[in-house]
């Protein structure tokens, strides 16, 4: 038996082994690992992206509208242009003082909405009254002008004093002016300037003229 054993011992080593020592005396098979399939995950489809032409004809025609409904009730008297310029925005903060709804006077459907549910009409020949003509240059100089006016509503919006929306240029808007000009360093000046006209048309986002 011993002898027999020192014999397999010898033609294991000698023979049977095809790794690094120690193996097993008898070779056995190598595992088999079966690959299982995974399914490859399905692409989802693509959200269709907004283009940002949509969302400027879609604001245009918010506008326009708006402008019609102010027309109807004789706020109004402009092209349904679909541009919110300061005829516009006087117009918007016209009808929500006579309506004395609690509105934020900007394009929205909220805005649209009001305008065409609401009864409440401009006064008489408001809209459509032409200005006098005047010759004397002093009276137009202190007369309400539609551009003072809508620097005056820009300016109290944006907290630059307790202005009155007038249209005439007082010292109130002077001191909301001067005051502007130092927030935005430019020349103090308190004078209706186009550098300042401009820097606040910027801020606000639409024209003053």
């Amino acid at each position: 038996m011993a002898a027999l054993a020192t014999f397999a011992i010898f033609t294991n080593a000698l023979f049977l082994q095809k790794g690094q020592h120690p193996a097993p005396i008898f070779a056995t098979r190598p595992l088999v690992m079966r690959e299982v399939p995974v399914a490859a995950p399905r692409p989802q489809a693509a959200q269709p992206a907004i283009a940002p032409e949509s969302i400027v004809q879609s604001r245009t025609q918010l506008v326009a509208n708006i402008q019609r409904e102010l027309g109807r009730k004789g706020f109004y008297d402009g092209a349904a242009d679909g541009v919110w310029g300061a005829k516009t925005d006087a117009a918007v903060r016209d009808f929500v003082q006579a309506t004395g709804a609690k509105i934020n006077p900007e394009a929205s459907d909220i805005l649209l909405r009001a305008i065409g549910a609401s009864k409440t009409k401009a006064q008489s020949g408001r809209a459509a009254s032409p200005e006098p003509v005047r010759n004397d240059p002093i009276a137009e100089l202190i007369a309400p002008s539609k551009r003072v006016l809508a620097i005056q509503r820009a300016l109290a919006d944006f907290g630059y004093g307790q202005i009155k929306p007038s249209g005439v240029f007082d010292p109130e808007t002077r001191t909301a002016i001067e005051k502007f000009e130092q927030d935005h360093r430019l020349p103090v000046t308190g004078e209706l300037s186009d550098r300042f006209v401009r820097e606040l048309a910027a801020m606000t986002g639409r024209p003053l003229e």
